[in-house]
Parts: structure tokens; C-alpha cells; sequence
């Protein structure tokens, strides 16, 4: 009886063993969720991008951020959370912001701009400058960083 026992329990074992595996012949990538995602961080993009500007900084703080959670390697995404973060006064949280921006695309001269007017913001006038005259540098035509330089002289 208890050989019984044991082969009806191994055969039981074997069959939930063998049940659970499955082989296929071709492997397909079900894009499905990769379009969701791209469409869902452009759509918080977008509309981060008009909330940022008609003044709606909390707003497209929010819609920035969703936007990065979608698509961590988005660089205007970042770019738009950092520059919301500047305009609510979140100095702390901007910087992180610009971190990972800087990780993921270098420092551009826009970038470099933008956190030379987020120094402007909090009147850090020295580190402006230099982020500045460094995004001057690399476009010199550059009417926003030309009105930035300007407006830190006039502080």
C-alpha cells in the first residue's frame, strides 16, 4: 500500500512538474505596454509643457514628473521637472532634477542655462555666472542666455 501511495504521489508531482513548463519555438516582445508607456510620458509631457507655460507650475510639476516615472531617460521631461522645481522654489529638488538630466544627456548649453537662471533665482550670483559664461561660450548668439546675463547684472 505505501508503494502505492509513493508512486501516485510521484506521478502526481511529476505530472504538476511537467504541467508548468512550456517551450515555444519563436519568442515575440509584446510592444503593447512600451506604446502605452511612450504615449502616456508624451502626453505628460505635452501637457507639462502647457501648464508650465501659462504659469501653472504645480501643475506641470506634476505632469513633468509622471512624464519621467513613464520614461525615466526622457531629457525634456527632466528638464521640464527641474525648471517646475525652480519656479515653486523647490532649490533641492531641482538640483536633483538637473543630476539626472546631466547624467543622461551631458551638460548642454541649454541645460547649462537653465541652472544658471535657477542660481539666479535663489541669488547665487557666483555660480550663475559661471554657468552662464559656460552656455554662452558653447552658443554665443544665444538671445536667452544673453538676456540671462543681463538680467544677473542687473541683481
Amino acid at each position: 500500500m505505501r508503494a502505492g501511495l509513493r508512486i501516485a504521489f510521484m506521478t502526481m508531482v511529476a505530472a504538476l512538474v511537467l504541467s508548468g513548463c512550456e517551450t515555444t519555438k519563436t519568442a515575440s516582445i509584446d510592444t503593447t505596454k512600451t506604446a502605452a508607456i511612450a504615449d502616456t510620458a508624451a502626453r505628460h509631457l505635452g501637457e507639462g509643457r502647457k501648464q508650465f507655460a501659462g504659469q501653472n507650475y504645480g501643475l506641470a510639476e506634476s505632469h513633468f514628473r509622471q512624464a519621467v516615472e513613464a520614461e525615466p531617460l526622457n531629457g525634456a521631461a527632466w528638464l521640464g521637472l527641474a525648471a517646475s522645481y525652480d519656479q515653486l522654489g523647490r532649490f533641492d529638488l531641482s538640483d536633483r532634477a538637473y543630476e539626472q538630466l546631466l547624467k543622461i544627456e551631458g551638460p548642454k548649453p541649454a541645460i547649462l542655462n537653465n541652472q544658471g537662471y535657477s542660481h539666479i533665482l535663489r541669488g547665487d550670483k557666483k555660480k550663475a555666472r559661471k554657468l552662464l559664461n559656460q552656455a554662452r561660450a558653447a552658443m554665443p548668439a544665444n538671445t536667452t542666455v544673453q538676456e540671462n546675463l543681463k538680467l544677473l547684472r542687473r541683481i
